[in-house]
């Protein structure tokens, strides 16, 4: 008989059968899900005093799952976006044991009343056209890894790309004649078409020259894929750079995907529809682009400057009238 106590076979069951079988999940939604039950299992063996492989599904109870947020919170210095998300991993593992075993539905339910945390909205940060231009002209094509590095940072801001759809691009993916563009596969496995610029297609064209069409388009020295993480260290040291020439670039926290709103920014002040940014960028709702028209403050003014305000002495001022008031009191 199975044993349906156990939390071990329903986190298996969770990982490959939902997660990977079922819903056919990308690999970095899956690869959080597994680190949030990785930083769990430990949590609720050392509170239980039980080791990991006999750990039952009653001992993550609502209270030992709260004291896990607030570790996370406390301990690993988990901001409230990142509390949350690992709350959500649970409440989903709790959602899958609920509808395949109805005796722990009172326990699904007590996990899933457990709230996410309210937290502020940030402000997107974006950069202006000439702190953009600061960026592109720290590296220079006199050496390999400096044509590299300004072709990665030209790519992200002409695509709008997400960093792992960058990371993945291969030279197959890259169409380098009269219309260059480039496929780019985002979130949920979707694959959309981006126009480049001419510049772009040149750089890139330098950059892919002799490779094989599977090789990656953006590598290391050793001539590996580059990484996320070596994509974010190449922004990094870049702005450090660049803050010399463009000191407002110290009051900003930039990061590969500040360069992803940058590009929806700059599009959306040059005349493109939001529709077409949206597009452009991969987003499924309309409603996720619509963020950026929000948060331009140089289109706010110009929408601003065409409010024509009457002018102060052209208003006319009260006056009583008496026989409207003498009107008014009879009746």
């Amino acid at each position: 008989m199975t044993d349906r106590t156990g939390i071990g076979p329903w986190i298996r069951r969770f990982l490959l059968e939902h997660l990977v079988a079922e819903r056919n999940l990308a690999r970095n939604t899956q690869a959080s899900y597994r680190d949030t039950l990785t930083l769990l299992l430990p949590f609720l063996s050392a509170a239980t005093t039980t080791p990991i492989d006999r750990l039952a599904i009653e001992d993550l109870s609502p209270s030992r799952l709260r004291g896990f947020l607030e570790h996370l919170e406390t301990e690993r210095g988990c901001r409230v976006g990142t509390r949350n998300q690992r709350l959500g991993a649970i409440h989903s593992l709790a959602k899958f044991v609920g509808l395949r075993s109805p005796e722990h539905l009172a326990w699904c339910a007590a996990i899933r009343a457990i709230p996410f945390k309210k937290t502020a909205t940030p402000v997107m940060a974006y950069l202006d056209k000439p702190e953009m231009d600061a960026l592109l002209t720290v590296h220079s094509g006199r050496t390999a890894q400096g044509a590299r590095n300004h072709a990665v940072l030209l790519f992200l801001y002409n695509t709008g790309a997400r960093v792992d759809e960058a990371v993945h691009v291969t030279v197959a993916d890259l169409t380098l004649g009269s219309s260059p563009s480039v496929r780019l596969l985002g979130k949920g496995r979707k694959a959309r078409s981006c126009p480049l610029w001419p510049v772009t297609a040149e750089t890139l064209t330098r950059l892919v020259l002799g490779h094989a069409p599977h090789d990656a388009v953006f590598r290391n020295r050793q001539g590996r894929p580059l990484t996320r993480f070596g994509i974010y260290r190449l922004v990094q040291h870049t702005v450090t750079r660049a803050r010399a020439s463009t000191p407002s670039l110290a009051t900003k926290r930039v990061s590969p995907h500040t360069l992803r709103h940058t590009c929806a920014v700059h599009l959306l002040r040059a005349g493109v529809d939001i529709n077409t940014i949206r597009a452009w960028l991969g987003h499924v709702s309309l409603n996720t682009t619509h963020i950026y028209a929000e948060i331009d403050l140089d289109m706010k003014a110009k929408a601003l400057a065409r409010c024509d305000l009457p002018e102060a002495d052209t208003v006319k001022r009260w006056r009583t009238d008496p026989n409207l008031m003498s009107f008014l009191k009879a009746l």
